[in-house]
């Protein structure tokens, strides 16, 4: 019965047959949208890292709002092919954008230190110290 059932998620689906054509023609947005990031707490400090593939470093921003970490990149690309009359064969354009906050409420934020390498950013946001309460003694008169 189950091997009846008109829907079936095979390789012949025409579902994931569109997928593939949509996947395909207008390319895959999943590398420009996605940015995985990575905490750690290290005791006295927090590194996260960011994968920002392909991205140049003047593309990449990183501000702070109030009391978050703002983490933006922005690509663009533009591809033509022209025949001999130059006119156009293909022209396609291609445009991402990613934008991504953190709270650092917890941070002391005068002490950030950010790195871009390898298409990995990296963010060391230094813990505030927390100070402990002060006790005395008042006296009564």
């Amino acid at each position: 019965m189950y091997g009846l059932t008109p829907f079936s998620r095979n390789s012949y689906d025409i579902f994931s047959l569109f997928n593939d054509f949509d996947k395909n023609f207008f390319g895959d947005r999943s590398s420009v949208c996605s940015c995985r990031t990575d905490i750690k707490d290290e005791g006295d400090r927090y590194v996260l890292e960011s994968e920002l593939p392909g991205f140049d470093k003047k593309d990449i921003g990183l501000d702070i709002n109030g009391s978050y970490l703002v983490i933006s990149a922005e690509r663009r690309s533009d591809n033509e092919e022209k025949d001999e009359k130059g006119s156009y064969i293909r022209r396609e354009r291609s445009f991402g954008a990613y934008k991504r906050s953190f709270d650092i409420s917890d941070v002391n934020a005068d002490q950030i230190n950010a790195e871009y390498k390898n298409g990995i950013l990296t963010v060391e946001l230094p813990k505030k110290k927390h100070e402990e309460p002060v006790t005395k003694r008042l006296e009564i008169n």
